[in-house]
């Protein structure tokens, strides 16, 4: 029953991104809307990332993560969803 809340979460969490990246590219046209679409990047520079050369291996690591408000607000709502969702399932 864990795996399967845990499951659960993780798919409301990565669908709340999705869409909530959808929702902020649809609205960096509209004046009124534009907030939605202001985003920052967290994350290793992509032109230059972290690189290990140890003549036999070469190691390359790189993270960048693109956060819009939109998809923070569609993750609380996911969380949330998730917490009424799991209570009814606890009640069953």
């Amino acid at each position: 029953m864990k795996m399967r809340r845990f499951l659960l979460m993780l798919f409301l969490i990565i669908a709340a991104a999705v869409v909530g990246a959808l929702i902020a590219s649809a609205c960096a046209g509209v004046p009124a809307l534009s907030w939605l679409a202001f985003s920052r990047t967290i994350g290793f520079n992509a032109d230059a990332p972290l690189v290990i050369d140890l003549d036999v291996f070469k190691f390359t690591f790189g993270f960048s993560l693109d956060v819009s408000v939109a998809q923070l607000i569609m993750v609380a709502v996911a969380i949330i969803g998730y917490n009424l969702v799991k209570n009814r399932m606890a009640k069953n």
